[in-house]
């Protein structure tokens, strides 16, 4: 089979590689964003308690994406490193057990934490809002197939160069979630629940494109064969190998938030939880265009590493890094100038307008650290590209567990800063999670051109 216009810009210069890739995972991604933005500002009207609701999933939220995220890092590293070695059959292979194992993680995900969703909640505190947290979660997890579905079907998309597709299965969702979400909450008289309703239907549309362009229209240059199909101790290796670090690395800012959430109500009550849980919306569209960098820097990285072409991983690192700066820079001024007015699309009503100010902070704070979270997401991605998912994973505990939490603790208990010396450990820990990933990732990549250095003189010699 041909090589496709993905594959070929895959295996072609890197910048013009990065630019074509991310260009569309960011648009997807923004899309995505907003309607999560548009989702919490529909939520906001039913009050304080609902927004708390949404806030109290956020975490298990993060752990189910972090598994299918895990799954597709994990399956598309692996796959683009076969395409640098064009090995397209085993690419083909790798695909397939992707996609049986997003299957069978899916299920053992969900069905336990519908069970005991009500009696977690009830420990970590949910109070006055646990009615609207169980059943906002209940129908949440009810979708969480599609979500792990969307996820690494994109990922084998991006594995090949293919980011395009993806981005119109998840805009297409979004805009659905987008009309669902008042109909739902509001019309309908379902509430919270409304809400995850619709996201709920969002994705399923958005998976059924994905199935469509993988098992029907069959037309991506990576085959899926299951016919016959047996587990293959060597090629689990390796999805696990990146699969599993990046599956744990999203399970710790987990684990992260949920301790999080724990700080914060200790400080600020399920207040704290509602400015925290909205807050991170805004952070998340305001950081969006790194993640798609990073996104695409995973295929890129993998196949120059399985092509032995180390010199594209620098300049693809390297590139990387000075646009997301670049971006982020522009987007922490207009943030931080429109900070009252994005605060009030979120606290419009009665119910929440007394978060208002304390929402602004949140903004304007974590927002002086966008220039140095362009740092982290693409130095953790390029490992992941490599096969070095152990790495990756140390970047993120690195920022969320050993500088985030005691950070956020000390400022906020100790030294008595509340809420405020929350938001400012935040952006401290990504400061200095960033600089201690981004002399990692030089030396790794210095090491590499050394080493392939002296093995050409070597075999001159």
């Amino acid at each position: 089979m041909k090589q496709t216009k993905g594959v070929k810009t895959l295996l072609g210069d890197p910048k013009k590689a990065l630019i074509k890739l991310s260009i569309p995972i960011i648009l997807g991604n923004i899309a995505h964003t907003i309607y999560s933005i548009v989702d919490a500002i529909w939520v906001a009207g039913l009050g304080a308690k609902s927004l708390a609701a949404v806030g109290f999933f956020f975490p298990f939220f993060f752990i189910s994406l972090a598994i299918g995220m895990g799954l597709g890092i994990g399956g598309g590293s692996a796959i683009s490193r076969c395409i640098g070695k064009h090995d397209r059959d085993t690419a083909g292979n790798i695909a397939t057990h992707t996609i049986i194992l997003t299957v069978l993680f899916s299920i053992g995900f969900s069905i336990p934490l519908y069970l005991l969703i009500g009696f977690i909640y009830q420990k970590i505190g949910a109070g006055e809002a646990l009615g609207q947290s169980i059943a906002y979660a209940r129908v949440m997890i009810i979708g969480t197939f599609f979500l792990f579905f969307a996820q690494t079907a994109s990922a084998i998309l991006r594995s090949e160069g293919d980011t395009k597709r993806g981005m119109w299965a998840m805009l297409l969702g979004s805009v659905l979630n987008i009309i669902l979400d008042p109909i739902f909450i509001y019309v309908f008289g379902m509430g919270v629940a409304g809400a995850a309703w619709a996201s709920i239907i969002s994705m399923a549309l958005s998976s059924l494109f994905m199935f469509n362009w993988l098992f029907l229209k069959k037309d991506t240059f990576v085959p899926l064969h299951f016919k016959g199909f047996r587990f293959e101790i060597k090629i689990l290796k390796e999805i696990f190998n990146v699969g599993f670090p990046s599956t744990i690395q999203m399970g710790i800012m987990s684990i992260s938030m949920f301790i999080m959430n724990v700080i914060i109500v200790g400080v600020g009550g399920p207040n704290g939880v509602a400015v925290y849980a909205t807050g991170w919306r805004v952070l998340m569209l305001g950081t969006m265009p790194v993640f798609g960098i990073a996104a695409a820097i995973v295929p890129i990285s993998g196949a120059a590493f399985g092509a032995k072409e180390f010199q594209k991983l620098k300049i693809a690192y390297n590139y990387a890094i000075k646009v997301g700066i670049i971006i982020e820079v522009i987007s922490a001024i207009f943030i931080i100038a429109l900070a009252p007015i994005i605060a009030l699309a979120f606290t419009y009503s009665k119910a929440t307008a007394h978060l208002a100010p304390e929402l602004v902070n949140f903004i304007r704070i974590t927002s002086l650290s966008y220039p140095a979270v362009a740092i982290g997401p693409v130095s953790g991605s390029l490992f992941q590209g490599l096969g070095k998912g152990n790495h990756a994973l140390f970047v993120t505990v690195l920022r969320t567990i050993i500088f985030t939490i005691p950070l956020t603790y000390i400022f906020a208990y100790p030294l008595g800063l509340g809420l405020n010396g929350i938001w400012w450990g935040i952006g401290l820990a990504n400061l200095s999670g960033a600089t201690i990933a981004y002399i990692w990732v030089k030396t790794v990549i210095n090491r590499l051109l050394l080493e392939k250095t002296d093995k050409n003189v070597s075999i001159q010699a």
